[in-house]
């Protein structure tokens, strides 16, 4: 059944009107004929049947059994209303002006859509645990006088950034610490975006049928923070992200984005690019109420279904995969920006969210990582600095010394930079500690200004290169510089301390030694006379003994970082 049969009466089934004497008759907008016999019998006869009911069952209950006819028929029509709403392809919540937007003979009608950010978060989720807030004055905080300690000598069989000690409040602590109300967004309160049906490139450089084409008027007026907000961010082609946007997501996985979740956890891996982690060290109210979601495409599905089990359940280990098909980028790294930098899109009902790396396992409760790094630094944002590099400018020559990207495109996007003022980073910038992130985990409020700051990161991503260290900077300051809001750049150190990073999954398989020289030891004498030269620095007496030593030194180092070395110890050498 549709919804169009149960709704008003209209055309030849005739409209009630109500005559001069208060008696309701029917008109027609056809012929009037004049009733028969048979009519007005039949009409006596409803009427004495009527009447007998209204003597059986008396007024009241007649007047209950019309009122539950009319809920009856509300509920109808609410449910088939939704359903409709549910099945439209711009099916965001608020959709407001149109433009049309023509060149040649293309006709881009532009939209907007709303931020439901904006309204009240909806019934918590039936697994998300009861917190109790903590004030922070009538208590003080267990790690209040810990000190991260100075590092460890030099090692010369150890090179390379390590992990450093970090205080985590215990779990059931951590939660008792989650603040009760959403942080206050400065100035920024109503956020919403744009959608184009079909977007139109107008200027040489920057943009994507999946994130728009934004002029540079437009993106410069995105940095001009007021109280309500309309920017591109992504999913230009519908108000549903996800669905008819390109990066398109199963209604069923949709559905789950779209619940109501106090914490998440996600992670993306495209072009089968690396091999999933699995979490450790995780509580058993984690388990319950932080959904883990990894982001794959179907070639990296297909991998998964053959070597690590994938059935319809859709779980592996404490993930929960969710497919993308009709990936808008044909760069891998450029789509696993998507999720990245724009989750606050893909999960509407969110509170906090950890981002992570496919090639991290994280090892750390997602509660005490939330209360180490946003909650006790009354911070909605929070990301590592590089561990080395602290300027723009150093960071794009490494990229181009790494092959990183397209040298004349790094070269374009760094003078770009520069001509709006970007200048290398120095000590007159502090409290700003760095101008380069790490930016394989990101630690996240979904507030307005959070948010928008992710949006118009996306943003440079898509205008120039997918090097988001490059964007990252011009973006935070252009936003520090209208509104007072800051992000909690803390020391890399503590970011290997609950995430363990492995290689991607090519160099994996380039370190496996060819079949039949595995299990074949090296020669006694030599064996001893390359630990010699280990232990005491020597070369040994042997033809081509340093290259041998070289090689030796660096597989071991090699078989370390598999299980929780660093990939950063490769460009270190």
């Amino acid at each position: 059944m549709t919804g169009g049969s149960l709704g008003l009466r209209t055309g030849s089934y005739g409209s009630l009107h109500q005559g001069q004497n208060g008696v309701l008759q029917t008109q027609n907008s056809f012929i009037v004929r004049k009733p028969s016999r048979m009519t007005l019998s039949g009409s006596r006869e409803k009427e004495r049947f009527l009447h007998l009911i209204w003597r059986y069952l008396g007024r009241r209950k007649v007047g209950m059994l019309i009122l539950a006819v009319f809920a009856l028929l509300a509920f109808l029509t609410g449910f088939i209303t939704v359903n409709k709403e549910e099945a439209s392809e711009s099916s965001g919540p608020y959709i407001a002006q149109t433009i049309q937007n023509k060149k040649n003979s293309g006709v881009n009608t532009v939209t907007v859509c709303g931020d439901i950010n904006n309204e009240p978060p909806p019934i918590p989720h039936p697994f998300a645990p009861a917190v109790v807030t903590v004030s922070s004055s009538s208590l003080e905080h267990p790690c209040r006088h810990f000190q991260v300690p100075p590092p460890p000598p030099g090692d010369r069989r150890r090179i390379g950034p390590r992990p450093c000690p970090v205080c985590y409040l215990p779990v059931d602590q951590a939660i008792a610490r989650m603040p009760s109300s959403p942080s206050t967004s400065p100035v920024l309160r109503h956020l919403n975006y744009f959608r184009e049906e079909n977007p139109i490139k107008t200027e040489r450089h920057g943009g994507s049928d999946f994130g728009g084409f934004p002029s540079l008027k437009q993106r410069n007026e995105s940095f001009n923070i007021k109280e309500s907000m309309t920017v591109h961010c992504g999913f230009a082609k519908g108000c549903r992200p996800g669905y008819q946007t390109g990066f398109d997501i199963d209604d069923a996985d949709l559905r789950e984005l779209e619940q109501f979740h106090g914490v998440i956890v996600a992670s993306a891996i495209f072009g089968n690019y690396d091999v999933i982690q699995q979490p450790k060290n995780i509580s058993e109210i984690a388990k319950k109420s932080v959904p883990f979601f990894m982001f794959v495409d179907e070639e990296t599905e297909a991998y998964m279904k053959n070597s690590s089990g994938l059935d319809s359940s859709k779980m592996v280990g404490l993930w929960r995969i969710v497919v993308v098909r009709n990936i808008p980028y044909t760069d891998p790294r450029r789509n696993g920006k998507v999720p990245k930098l724009l989750l606050h899109r893909l999960f509407p009902h969110v509170r906090y969210s950890l981002w992570i790396d496919g090639k991290l396992q994280l090892v750390v409760d997602p509660y005490q990582i939330l209360e180490r790094f946003l909650w006790r630094q009354n911070a909605t944002f929070a990301i590592s600095r590089h561990y080395r590099r602290f300027d723009v400018f150093e960071e794009a020559e490494a990229n181009k010394a790494g092959g990183k990207y397209d040298n004349t495109s790094i070269n374009y996007q760094v003078e770009f930079y520069k001509k709006e003022g970007l200048t290398p980073y120095s000590v007159a910038k502090l409290p700003i500690t760095s101008d380069v992130p790490e930016g394989c985990v990101i630690i996240k409020e979904h507030t307005p200004i959070t948010n928008l700051f992710t949006c118009l990161w996306f943003n440079e991503v898509d205008r120039f290169t997918s090097r988001d260290q490059l964007s990252f900077s011009t973006v935070r300051d252009r936003i520090m510089a209208k509104v007072d809001w800051g992000i909690n750049m803390f020391m890399d150190c503590e970011r290997r301390n609950f995430v363990i990073q492995a290689y991607h999954r090519d160099l994996l398989e380039q370190m496996v030694p060819p079949a039949g020289v595995t299990n074949l030891p090296p020669p006694a004498k030599e064996n001893t006379a390359l630990v010699k030269s280990d232990m005491a620095g020597r070369t040994p007496v042997k033809k081509n003994p340093i290259r041998r030593g070289k090689e030796r030194k660096s597989g071991s180092r090699r078989h370390r970082k598999v299980v929780i070395g660093s990939r950063d110890n490769i460009s270190a050498r």
